[in-house]
């Protein structure tokens, strides 16, 4: 990837440069004690620290395995610059890809503003093609809308387009191009956009986080994804990572946490938080009146919307993913024969003779599948991860793909690590049934 402080030599872009931010700068502030993000890590950490409220009140938001975009205050606007390039993608070790995305990553550095600010984004395209962008659910004029040919011209390679307007509204929401869009947002070209609202929120915010829901189709060996598959899709993610390599969401006991959803995916998520009932609070739509929230532990999010859960941290670690079986699975096979009771040890020895390493698998189950990739004995086609990965404290975790984990601790100092559970609170092998029980 080209530096971005050297990318506007030579182009129609150049016209601009001196007006716009650079990774790292300093930000300034604004008239109303704004200042621009400082979370400027271009590989994204785990969120320990509780962010402190800004002066208007509200609570930063944490993008798990991102950031939020800087901005610079100027003539009463706040300015943003998103380039849409080719980026060097890591949904794990071992699966790297060449995607497309805004910034350096994909999904896109998160847009964060209040409701009631007047926005100024530049898009500059550094991609082969045209492209725009789409403010998903945003209320502006139709000229800023970003549907190629409807709203506007298509941003031809080398060009910066601006889009201005003011904020109407507040809520979790999202952009991404309306324009050769298949291809566009099956390459990674999508990110959130957070407007907080002008008064403060009650009950307050103490860990706000953003997840955006997505699917890619990267066929064993190769290193694009292909925009041509519809649904069998082998790789799900949060926030463009797949377990174990999406960040954990951290808190202390009783602080309200809320996650924000987006899915720019092509299937819908039922997604599922153990431990507790989390509340259903808001959407594209905002913060919704307490009267019309409801207590849910899985919550569909559908193609193309966005909620907001809400709910009061309890200590342990909690597993958070779709309930979607095979969403929690990576590099899915589609039309496999069925194997499971099928005793294959006379058939494996014939294929091993051609095939030295064969490993037939399934007989009882794909449980041991990861067993034998961790061990070493049962290495994929290139550039291709495992189904089940990741290592808990009593095993295998053997999960994959759109799951991770919400560590809540009384105090938190640094890494979680594993929960301590206290004692006889952890299920335990026994070494009989009592003879008295009901069957």
């Amino acid at each position: 990837m080209i530096n971005r402080r050297h990318f506007l030599l030579g182009s129609a872009a150049g016209l601009v440069a001196s007006s716009l931010p650079l990774h790292g700068q300093a930000q300034e502030h604004d008239h109303s004690g704004h200042t621009g993000p400082e979370r400027n890590d271009e590989q994204g950490t785990q969120a320990v620290a509780k962010a402190e409220r800004t002066d208007q009140g509200y609570r930063p938001v944490v993008t798990p395995n991102g950031r939020t975009l800087g901005y610079r205050y100027r003539d009463g606007v706040k300015e943003f610059h998103l380039i849409a390039e080719e980026v060097e993608h890591e949904f794990a070790p071992g699966t790297r890809i060449k995607a497309w995305g805004y910034n350096g990553s994909t999904p896109g550095p998160t847009i964060e503003a209040v409701e009631g600010d007047k926005v100024r984004i530049y898009v500059t395209n550094r991609l082969g093609e045209p492209t725009s962008v789409h403010w998903h659910g945003l209320l502006l004029p139709a000229g800023m809308d970003g549907v190629a040919g409807l709203n506007q011209p298509s941003i031809k390679p080398g060009e910066t387009f601006v889009y201005e307007f003011t904020l109407k509204q507040h809520g979790t929401h999202m952009y991404h191009p309306h324009g050769d869009e298949m291809v566009q947002m099956s390459q990674g070209m999508m990110g959130m956009f957070i407007i907080h609202p002008k008064t403060p929120e009650d009950p307050p915010i103490d860990r706000d986080y953003a997840i955006l829901l997505h699917n890619w189709s990267v066929h064993p060996g190769t290193y694009r994804a292909d925009p041509s598959v519809m649904q069998d899709f082998d790789l799900w993610t949060m926030n463009s990572k797949v377990f174990p390599a999406i960040d954990e969401l951290v808190a202390q006991t009783g602080e309200r946490v809320r996650i924000r959803l987006g899915n720019l995916s092509m299937w819908n998520h039922p997604m599922h938080l153990h431990g507790v009932q989390f509340h259903v609070t808001g959407s594209d739509g905002g913060r919704w009146p307490q009267s019309q929230w409801r207590a849910e532990v899985t919550e569909i999010i559908g193609v193309g919307q966005t909620r907001d859960l809400e709910f009061e941290a309890v200590a342990g670690d909690w597993a958070f993913h779709c309930h979607m079986a095979h969403h929690t699975m990576n590099a899915m096979g589609h039309g496999i024969p069925n194997t499971i009771g099928a005793d294959q040890s006379a058939v494996e020895k014939q294929i091993q003779a051609l095939v030295p390493g064969y490993m037939a698998m399934g007989e009882h189950g794909m449980a041991e599948h990861q067993d034998h990739t961790d061990s070493g004995h049962m290495q994929g086609p290139a550039n291709t991860l495992p189904m089940m990965m990741g290592q808990g404290p009593f095993g295998n975790l053997e999960m994959g793909g759109m799951f991770t984990l919400v560590k809540v601790r009384d105090r938190l100092d640094g890494d979680p690590g594993w929960y301590q559970h206290p004692e006889g609170t952890v299920a335990h092998k026994v070494e009989r049934v009592p003879d008295d029980l009901p069957r």
